[in-house]
This record gives C-alpha cells, sequence and structure tokens, in this order.
C-alpha cells in the first residue's frame, strides 16, 4: 500500500482528498500545522508553518508519493504588503518541500497550482498548459515560481513530478467569495450581473480531487502541467440560476451595463473583484482528457447540486 503525504490536508481540498485516496487504498500521513486540526485519517504529522526552515525529515519517512496542496492562497484586495507572505510560503516553503522530498527518495510529487499562473483573463480562446505564463499579481507568481521549483528538483534528482493547474474550486466547505455568492442568492438578493456575457471555467473539489488521484499513479503524467476544470464554461449570470436552481431559490437578476458594474467598482475600491464578475477565464482541458483519458466525473450541475445541500444544511 502507498503511502501518501498531503499537505494542506486539513483544509477544504485537502479533507476531500484524504476522504477520497483513503477508500482507493492508499495509506494517507496528513500534514498538519497544528495538532489542533481534527483530522479522521490513519497518520498525522505535526509540521507547523510551511516555509524555508520546515523540518520534513520524520514526515517524509516511508513516504512513497506527496501532493503539495498547501499554500498561501489569494484572497480578494490583499494588498501587495502581503507579497513576501506569498514568497514565503509558495516559494521557499515549496522549495524546502521538494528538496526534502527528494533526498527522502519520494517516487511522485504533484504541485497544485493555479490558473493564476497563466494570467487573470482569457479573450478570444481558452488557456492551454503549454501557453507561456503571465502571471499579473504575486500570489499567481508565487504559484508559478513554484512551478518552476518543483521542475528543477525534479529534473536534478530524478524524481518524477506533476503539476495541476485549477481554476476557481467550489465545493462542500467552500468559502470566501464563491460563498457569499451563494449567501447572496440564498437570501434573494437582486445581483446587477444580468447583462454580463462571459465565460469562466471552475471546477468542483470533487472533480479536482478525482484528477489528483489520477495522476497519482497514470504513467504518462510526470514531467507535465495538466489544466483541470468541470469541463463545462458558464457565464456569470448562467452561474447564478444554476446554483439558484440548486438551491430551490429563484435567481433574482438585474441587467446592468458592464461598464457600469466596472466604474462602480473603481469607485468604491472593488476594481478586481468586479473584474473577475464580468471578464472571461477559460482553460482547455482537452489533453488531460486525451492524455490520461480521464473527465470530470460529476457535471457541473451535480457539483452545485452537492454544494448547495451542504450549504442549506449549515444554515438549517
Amino acid at each position: 500500500m502507498s503511502r501518501v503525504l498531503i499537505t494542506g490536508a486539513a483544509g477544504f481540498v485537502g479533507r476531500t482528498l484524504c476522504e477520497m485516496l483513503s477508500a482507493s487504498d492508499y495509506l494517507i500521513r496528513a500534514a498538519l500545522r497544528s495538532d489542533r486540526s481534527v483530522m479522521d485519517c490513519r497518520e498525522k504529522t505535526v509540521v507547523g508553518d510551511i516555509d524555508e526552515s520546515t523540518d520534513w525529515k520524520s514526515a517524509l519517512t516511508g513516504v512513497d508519493l506527496v501532493i503539495h496542496l498547501a499554500a498561501r492562497t489569494h484572497v480578494l484586495r490583499d494588498g501587495r504588503a502581503n507579497s513576501d507572505v506569498y514568497s514565503k510560503t509558495n516559494v521557499s516553503g515549496t522549495r524546502n518541500l521538494v528538496n526534502a522530498s527528494a533526498e527522502a527518495g519520494v517516487h511522485r510529487f504533484i504541485y497544485l497550482s493555479s490558473i493564476k499562473v497563466n494570467g487573470e483573463q482569457t479573450v478570444d480562446r481558452a488557456f492551454g498548459p503549454n501557453d507561456r505564463p503571465e502571471p499579473v499579481d504575486a500570489y499567481g507568481a508565487s504559484k508559478w515560481k513554484g512551478e518552476q521549483i518543483v521542475a528543477e528538483a525534479g529534473t536534478r534528482s530524478g524524481m518524477e513530478f506533476v503539476i495541476v493547474r485549477s481554476p476557481l474550486v467550489y465545493g462542500a466547505g467552500v468559502r470566501a467569495n464563491f460563498l457569499h455568492l451563494m449567501q447572496r442568492i440564498e437570501r434573494q438578493w437582486v445581483l446587477p450581473l444580468g447583462a454580463i456575457d462571459n465565460r469562466r471555467s471552475l471546477v468542483s473539489v470533487w472533480n479536482l480531487c478525482d484528477l489528483l488521484r489520477t495522476v497519482l499513479r497514470h504513467p504518462d503524467a510526470p514531467g507535465k502541467t495538466w489544466m483541470v476544470s468541470d469541463g463545462e464554461d458558464l457565464s456569470t449570470p448562467e452561474l447564478i440560476r444554476r446554483i439558484a436552481r440548486a438551491m430551490d431559490r429563484r435567481a433574482r437578476l438585474l441587467s446592468a451595463p458592464a461598464g457600469l458594474l466596472r466604474l462602480c467598482g473603481m469607485l468604491v475600491g472593488r476594481s478586481a473583484e468586479i473584474s473577475r464578475l464580468c471578464g472571461s477565464l477559460v482553460v482547455d482541458i482537452a489533453q488531460t482528457r486525451t492524455d490520461l483519458a480521464w473527465s470530470p466525473p460529476l457535471s457541473v450541475d451535480e457539483g452545485l447540486a452537492r454544494t448547495a445541500a451542504w450549504y442549506l444544511a449549515t444554515i438549517r
């Protein structure tokens, strides 16, 4: 039975991944920030903050595979002053872990990255795995640097490495902007987003974890970057309608011009958030489908239904 070390195991993606891999006969070792994290798995190891000084020796003992999920994640309105925080965890912390993994004889190292490595918006075509990275913010830049560090360490040591770039992830336990959108839909807010004509890729936590499970063993996965999504891209108003339907609510949409929304966003200091709501960000998973013989096991509607059921249960 292969032993898998999962960083960020107590997080949103990590919990689902631990459950899925445990059910697939992997031996999971959860790397946790503190002993207060509640995790139902056979092996746990407390590593503290992930940075250049984290001691991975005992955590990596007997480990065959590593999935590195833990990261300082992007937060809207997170200022430039925090760029050093991104670097500390996503760059220095990743370098320390991947080097320690290579020294410990880990067979394969999987790094969860972000579509923000490619940029913030797509215009005439979707982002693919071979497109030139053009990160815009400190978070995207830190994830791109993390990818380079993983590839360099793997190439130098002979350790297999896999990179997965993900768009926005939703599912049971989701937080931040997706949760806020669900709250507004459930409370029947009127949302002035009906006129937006864009396309955005999403991925449910269940589809993402299924791909991570696939690349753990697939012989063609190493040495490459793989894109992931639910396989159906939605406009912002269509996403709202789908969420509302999953929650048995009415989507209350007002068709305000996108230009007016952008102006209002600029006036109230929320330009980045409005830009994401109005702009397109689409990923191309054709190579993932073909080369890995993988397709998202859940449709968008199935993923949203599971997410809505979780959300409604939390408010009852």
